[in-house]
């Protein structure tokens, strides 16, 4: 790969560094239009998210009481396919957030090759203060608020922050009830009992997985050794955890929305995952101190590897990031700017929209088989999902190289122009 050169300097990034969500996705997206020189129309066109939908979602709580809380489901384009994206319950859910995140997720899917548009959706609740009995209701509630937008051709939901396959499930009979017939295609990330597909749960990890060996590979860092950080032990950063200790690389910090944990010598992952099912969080776990988690991002390290919220690499700790290459498991944790300050650094940041790509794509098989009623093999399920990126993997790259930028301007560039193409080919209608 060409030396990656820092981006230049441009008008359209601001004095002030600006944390919205929906301005950072739609500053990335300005960017790599600029290079692909679009028409102002069509851009106006790719920019804007097609529908948003905003509904209340009444729920009769244990106590009898009735709470109102408020959703969203966000289409942003569905130029190449049917609207995909996941369900994130979250105290500090917006519509802008909704929005971008639904922005990310067409790019996402036209960086894999994967024939879907993107779409989001969110209640602003907390689940952690939520019964099982009250996520159901609210679950079946809010599916029925937004039953106009989903089906099997028009929108797939599937699990993302506090949501997980039982959420799914939930979502699939409600859909199936109110249709009359079954419709497991409906969502993805299901049980597999209920059509959901082998290797769904670990996708997204098994798929950061693959990008984190092509860009070590690349960057002649050997996997086996490397020193790592994991950002969020949710279920992705615990699998991903799994994934690279098999690997024989070195856990040395971790964190959860509780706390934070190092040891230079390494953590065994399945032991901090056992911790935590006991106490609730990794903080306090025996054999690695408790750190700030602020701490944990500054962490000298081969690979640091956020897989929490957004707007976690930031001007405010870019320039205490000692990671050789960051690997963004969740949508948009670095913002523009501290992204400038790492590159001229030189670390590698990895985008999003291809690191954790693994997830959208086996969503992608899942609804593939649930469509043809052939299921496949879990070892089948891993073979495809390493095709699919380590060849968005290496046209990212291609991509970078040929416009001597960065792996998030390439992965743009790529994606934003698969997309303007399906567009055009299209037309406006009327």
């Amino acid at each position: 790969m060409a030396a990656v050169v820092p981006p230049p300097a441009t008008s359209r990034i601001p004095p002030r560094e600006d944390l919205n969500p929906l301005h950072i996705a739609q500053l990335q997206f300005d960017l790599a239009a600029d290079y692909l020189k679009l028409d102002p129309g069509l851009r106006q066109w790719l920019r804007t998210p097609r529908r948003v939908l905003e509904v209340s979602v009444p729920v009769k709580l244990d106590n009898g009481q009735v709470r109102v809380y408020t959703g969203w489901r966000v289409h942003h384009n569905t130029s190449r396919g049917p609207a995909k994206g996941g369900i994130r319950y979250h105290p500090n859910a917006t519509l802008d957030e909704v929005k971008a995140l639904a922005a990310w997720m067409t790019w996402k899917a036209a960086v894999v090759q994967v024939p879907f548009g993107g779409a989001k959706g969110a209640v602003a609740c907390d689940p952690r203060r939520m019964s099982r009995g009250e996520l159901e209701r609210l679950t079946r509630r809010y599916v029925a608020e937004i039953r106009s937008l989903l089906g099997p051709q028009k929108d797939i939901p599937a699990p993302d922050v506090y949501t997980d396959a039982q959420t799914m499930a939930w979502v699939m009979d409600t859909y199936s009830v109110l249709s009359g017939r079954d419709e497991p295609a409906v969502v993805t990330g299901k049980p597999v009992g209920l059509g959901g597909s082998h290797g769904r749960e670990e996708a997204t990890a098994r798929g950061l997985l693959i990008v984190a060996e092509e860009i070590c590979r690349l960057k002649k860092i050997p996997l086996r050794g490397a020193t790592v950080v994991i950002q969020g032990f949710g279920n992705v950063g615990a699998t991903l955890a799994r994934l690279l200790a098999e690997r024989r690389a070195r856990i040395i910090g971790l964190s959860d929305s509780r706390g934070a944990v190092h040891n230079p010598r390494g953590i065994d992952p399945l032991r901090a995952q056992r911790y935590k099912q006991r106490a609730g969080t990794v903080a306090g776990m025996p054999g690695a101190p408790q750190i700030v988690a602020d701490e944990l991002l500054a962490l000298k390290c081969d690979l640091l590897v956020p897989c929490a919220l957004e707007n976690q690499i930031t001007l405010a700790n870019a320039d205490r990031i000692r990671a050789r290459i960051v690997l963004e498991g969740a949508n948009g944790p670095t913002t523009p700017h501290a992204e400038e300050v790492l590159v001229r650094r030189g670390t590698v940041v990895v985008p999003d929209i291809l690191a954790n790509a693994g997830g959208i794509t086996v969503s992608y098989f899942e609804w593939v088989q649930d469509r043809s009623g052939w299921f496949w093999t879990a070892e089948e399920v891993a073979e495809r999902l390493q095709a699919v990126m380590r060849r968005a993997f290496a046209e990212v790259v291609s991509t970078a190289e040929k416009y001597r930028t960065t792996l998030r301007r390439g992965a743009y560039i790529l994606a934003v122009g698969r997309v303007a193409e399906a567009a055009l080919l299209r037309g406006q209608f009327p």
